[in-house]
This record gives C-alpha cells, sequence and structure tokens, in this order.
C-alpha cells in the first residue's frame, strides 16, 4: 500500500468515526427535546395557557428516572421543599427544572422588591409611618436606618397614637411585601377577635414602610404600651416567599436585647396557618402580661 492510500484510509476512519458520533449527538438531543417537550405540556392547561408553575409543590415535583430507593426519595421531599429530585439532562438541569428555578427566583425578587399597597393599609385602617429609610435601595442596604422612624413618622405618631395600651400593633413589609398581603387578612381579625374577647386593650394599629424588627423599640419608646407585636415579612427564599414572622416583647423600650423578644415564625400556609397564629398570639400575649416579661425569661405553657 502506498502512502497516499495509507492517508486516505486513516482520513476515510475518522470520518467515519466523526459522523457516528454526530449521529449519536442528534439522537441524544432528540431524546432530550421530546422529554423537555413532554415537560412543557405538562404545565399546559385544557385552554392552552400555562399554569403558574410555581404553585406545583416541589415535594410533589420528581424527575429522577429509575430511582433505585424511590421510597427513600420521598421520605427526604415530604420533609422540605428544596428541589431535591430534579435530575438533569447530561451535565446541566432538565429545562423545566431550570425554568422552575427561575421562577422561584423571581417570586422570592418580587416578595423583598415590591411594596405593600395603600390598598392594603386602607383596608385594615393602619396609621402609615416609615423608617429612616428614604427607598427600597436604602433599606436592603442600611438596616440600621430600618429600625428607626424618621421625623415626620415620629410626629404622625405622637399625634395619632395611643400611649399607655396593653398591646401596641405594628405591622411591617419587612423583606416580604408577599408575606404580609398573603397572610393577615387573616391573622389580623383573628389576633383583634381574640384581645378583644379577654378584654385586653390595644393601641393605634401602625404600619411601617421599610420597617425592620427593632423599629417596635423606638415606637415603643414614644408610646409606652406594655406588650408591642410587630408583624413582617420573613426574608423569602426559593421554596417560599410568603412566610411572616411575630415578634413580641414587653416593655417595648430602646435599647432591649434580642433575648428579651419572643418570636413566632414560619406563619404561611406551609407551616402555621394565619388564623391558628392569630389565636396562638393572643395566648402569649396573656402569658406575657400575666408574667410581666417575654423572651427567654418567659415560660411558656
Amino acid at each position: 500500500m502506498t502512502l497516499e492510500e495509507t492517508i486516505r484510509q486513516i482520513v476515510e476512519q475518522v470520518l467515519s468515526q466523526n459522523m457516528e458520533s454526530i449521529v449519536g449527538q442528534k439522537e441524544a438531543a432528540e431524546t432530550v427535546l421530546s422529554k423537555v417537550e413532554g415537560d412543557c405540556c405538562a404545565v399546559e392547561s385544557q385552554d392552552g395557557s400555562l399554569e403558574d408553575i410555581t404553585s406545583v409543590r416541589m415535594q410533589e415535583y420528581f424527575k429522577v428516572p429509575n430511582p433505585v430507593d424511590r421510597e427513600f426519595y420521598q421520605d427526604m421531599k415530604n420533609t422540605t421543599p428544596a428541589q431535591i429530585g430534579v435530575w438533569r439532562a447530561g451535565g446541566r438541569p432538565l429545562t423545566d427544572t431550570l425554568v422552575r428555578f427561575r421562577a422561584a427566583h423571581a417570586t422570592a425578587q418580587d416578595a423583598v422588591l415590591n411594596d405593600v399597597s395603600e390598598a392594603f393599609i386602607r383596608e385594615f385602617n393602619l396609621t402609615e409611618l416609615q423608617s429612616a429609610c428614604r427607598d427600597k435601595d436604602e433599606f436592603l442596604t442600611r438596616p440600621d436606618l430600618g429600625r428607626k422612624l424618621c421625623p415626620k413618622s415620629m410626629e404622625i405618631l405622637q399625634q395619632m397614637g395611643k400611649t399607655g395600651a396593653q398591646v401596641q400593633i405594628i405591622v411591617a413589609d419587612g423583606l416580604s411585601s408577599t408575606a404580609v398581603e398573603t397572610n393577615m387578612p387573616d391573622l389580623l381579625p383573628a389576633f383583634l377577635q381574640g384581645l378583644e374577647q379577654a378584654k385586653i386593650s390595644t393601641g393605634t394599629p401602625l404600619f411601617v414602610k421599610y420597617g425592620r424588627v427593632a423599629v417596635m423599640d423606638a415606637i415603643g419608646e414614644a408610646l409606652r404600651p406594655e406588650v408591642a407585636i410587630i408583624m413582617l415579612g420573613e426574608r423569602p427564599g426559593l421554596a417560599n416567599a410568603e412566610s411572616l414572622s411575630a415578634y413580641l416583647a414587653y416593655n417595648p423600650r430602646l435599647g432591649m436585647v434580642e433575648s428579651e423578644r419572643t418570636v413566632v415564625s414560619n406563619i404561611h400556609k406551609g407551616g402555621t396557618p394565619a388564623a391558628e397564629a392569630g389565636a396562638h398570639l393572643v395566648d402569649i400575649v396573656k402569658q406575657i402580661l400575666e408574667q410581666k416579661c417575654s423572651g427567654i425569661k418567659l415560660t411558656q405553657r
């Protein structure tokens, strides 16, 4: 065999191997595409529109093909809404999984960046105040300013606030406006009804825009209630952007330490339901008033 024939044979072999590789890659791509199309079609409703993919519980979303122990996987998923068992296409997540991840991330961003609506504040007859933060950017970068009231709001508080109430109710946006607007319509009426039945007096209900937890200290210093409670949105995650927390303090004042606060967290439909939380908070208020303390000194029954 001549040198020219040898080179030609080598070239033909290389080309043949490359073609086989290309065909294999094409078949793999078609398989992945078919899978993606199936996933996308799964979220279409009967009228052809797409459903809200963030409404699908991650405990029910499972994409691992032929798992060795499906029951073990499901046990893990039942304990957390984390993205377990979402699978991949090659070294990357499935398109459906990636879209769900990005949608959850967008929901969390909206919860932080959106403001609680004026309609909501009016509906619950809340007196609107603002922390020392001028805007959302300053609120996110200067937590210390979120713990104070701006001078104008301090004037409003002194004019419209009721001093010496047994319980001062404060609502703040915190880090999730979504949590506030989702949970307060059930939580606040249940809480107020329970306080009324227990004959516990309340001050002027307040809303603090750009408020952090410790803004309750500044309000407590000005109004001197026996107990202050602030309900505000928790920092959202990919699993939940609707979680609310309630912090309670006996004799709220400037200079309080965190151990003096009692907190009820994870108030949302997947944790403690809002109406149930409202009733539970009434019981805690009763104990705080009876024992005249809160935080680690409070003995909860």
